[in-house]
């Protein structure tokens, strides 16, 4: 019997990007019946893992029985603070804390880099986080946490895909910062 997990996502990339890395492992990845008729969980925490922990346990109450996957990730950059941190998605807003709806990439990476000019590249160090939150019927029963250190560069390196790093700031962490 195939075991099957349930991924609360509409990105069809990331659902594509699940399904490689579990079907080694004979699990079948699918998306949640109807997810886009389910009421959006906002994501309000002050950290990725309170995010990915509310939106698996919200949407676990919708398939009784099914074990969900969610995530919440973006940068941490030191120079700033940690910022754009959980409001990586839509940090160019005004308001990050407080917007309603992501704003495009290009603009929180005009953003990153006005805030970064004038700070020097080995003073730019930054990191994307991710963590996976596994659910079933409105309980945690897992978190995991996966960094890549990196530093912030003016412009994205040629050779670099630009799906390199799965953010909405992909081609800032280009470079990975030596061991």
């Amino acid at each position: 019997m195939q075991r099957s997990v349930l991924v609360a996502t509409s990105n069809p990339g990331k659902l594509r990007d699940f399904a490689g890395a579990a079907a080694t492992f004979g699990i079948r990845i699918a998306n949640i019946p109807n997810f886009s008729s389910l009421p959006e969980v906002v994501e309000d925490g002050t950290t990725f893992e309170a995010n990915a922990r509310k939106k698996a346990e919200s949407y676990s109450l919708a398939v009784p029985g099914e074990l969900i996957l969610a995530d919440d990730s973006g940068l941490e950059i030191d120079a700033l603070g940690g910022s754009p941190g959980v409001h990586s998605a839509r940090y160019a807003a005004d308001h990050p804390h407080a917007a309603e709806a992501n704003t495009d990439d290009p603009a929180n990476n005009a953003k990153v880099l006005r805030e970064l000019k004038g700070i020097p590249e080995l003073k730019r160090t930054a990191r994307f986080v991710c963590v996976l939150a596994a659910a079933r019927d409105g309980q945690t029963l897992h978190t995991f946490r996966g960094d890549a250190e990196g530093i912030i560069l003016d412009a994205p390196e040629a050779r670099m895909a630009s799906d390199t790093i799965p953010s909405s700031f992909s081609l800032r962490l280009a470079r990975r910062l030596p061991n």
